[in-house]
């Protein structure tokens, strides 16, 4: 496998331990999968921050938001007959799957692209209403006319969404609920209108016929999406063979629209690819990586809340025009720097 990414050696820039719980009585778990943009001359992350209780030796505990925005903990003996516990990140309990996290999404800024502090004033993002009683995460954001477009995953026990809200200020958001229903996540809003239409990548889920499939929709608005189009689908026996899903907003470049998204095999673990669409019509892909670009391969990819993970989410085009820096999480429990050639990326495409 080919890994082009050139990690910072600062790696990883974030860690459970940098950032004080939001609530007394919980702790961080995790830190993760980070939107990124740039405002007032600074890199910003909008980094999901995943929370628990202190865990006891005979019990599982876990925190889910009530109708009324508070946070109420669930507590089952390990021991327990209805209780079925295949993944760190999930359990069944009762015939209801809960997630063993409360995740919300936090500001944090820096100078110089390493060193990220909490900022003064900015509010964090979290989970409201029914449809997000099990946390907001992974959070996109896509700055269009002078807006941004924070696309996020909305998890309650009612299933997985896609929820938006907007910002000019970073203070102030308006929410415009969930706008891509059940099952449905890894939205990334193309940071441009083609022919007057946004577009967009989403990710829909069977569990009968079809897969973890990416689509591409548009909208006259930036809320109400359709014309969907399945562009980018799993390849049996390859690393993205059980599941791909979109990464940031996609990049435009003189060859096409370029896409870095993340692939998942039957071993879970979680690569990074890249493919390229069409600069006119973005519904047609017309090349795509046969090899990953990226796999996890130091200490901090490979060991930690769920392990052989890299996951990026949010980009930053360099001045140079070709060097592209991702944020990405690492083991669903850090945060990490890496950069990229453009061109080289392209240079690695197999045309169709």
């Amino acid at each position: 496998m080919k890994d082009i990414a050139q990690r910072f050696v600062e790696n990883p820039l974030l860690s459970p331990k940098d950032i004080p719980a939001s609530t007394e009585g919980l702790e961080i778990t995790c830190l993760l999968n980070p939107g990124v943009f740039q405002f007032k001359g600074k890199t910003w992350l909008i980094v999901r921050v995943a929370e628990r209780p202190s865990q006891k030796d005979d019990t599982i505990s876990f925190p889910i938001l009530t109708e009324t925005g508070s946070i109420t903990i669930i507590e089952i003996h390990k021991d327990h007959a209805e209780l079925i516990v295949t993944d760190a990140r999930v359990i069944n309990y009762q015939g209801t799957d809960y997630l063993t996290t409360l995740s919300h999404l936090r500001l944090l800024c820096s100078d110089d692209g390493i060193k990220f502090y909490e900022p003064e004033d900015y509010p964090a993002l979290v989970g409201e209403g029914i449809l997000e009683a099990f946390g907001i995460e992974d959070c996109r954001v896509a700055h269009i006319d002078g807006k941004y477009y924070l696309t996020f995953t909305s998890v309650s026990d009612n299933g997985v969404g896609v929820g938006l809200r907007t910002t000019t200020d970073w203070k102030n958001f308006e929410k415009h609920g969930m706008i891509l229903p059940a099952h449905n996540k890894d939205c990334a809003i193309f940071e441009e209108k083609i022919n007057g239409l946004f577009y967009a990548l989403h990710r829909p889920s069977s569990v009968d016929i079809g897969g973890n499939y990416i689509w591409i929709a548009s909208s006259p608005d930036g809320i109400h999406w359709g014309n969907h189009h399945c562009i980018i689908r799993t390849r049996k026996g390859h690393w993205d063979s059980k599941r791909v899903g979109a990464g940031a907003a996609p990049i435009k470049t003189s060859k096409g629209w370029l896409e870095i998204y993340h692939g998942a095999n039957e071993n879970h673990q979680y690569c990074l690819g890249a493919f390229l669409m069409d600069i006119e019509d973005p519904t047609k892909v017309i090349a795509r990586t046969e090899l990953p670009i990226m796999v996890p391969t130091a200490d901090y990819e490979i060991s930690g809340f769920f392990g052989n993970v890299v996951f990026t989410n949010g980009h930053i085009i360099e001045p140079d025009g070709d060097t592209v820096t991702i944020y990405y999480g690492a083991s669903d429990e850090f945060v990490c720097g890496a950069k990229f050639s453009i061109n080289a990326i392209i240079s690695l495409l197999k045309y169709n």
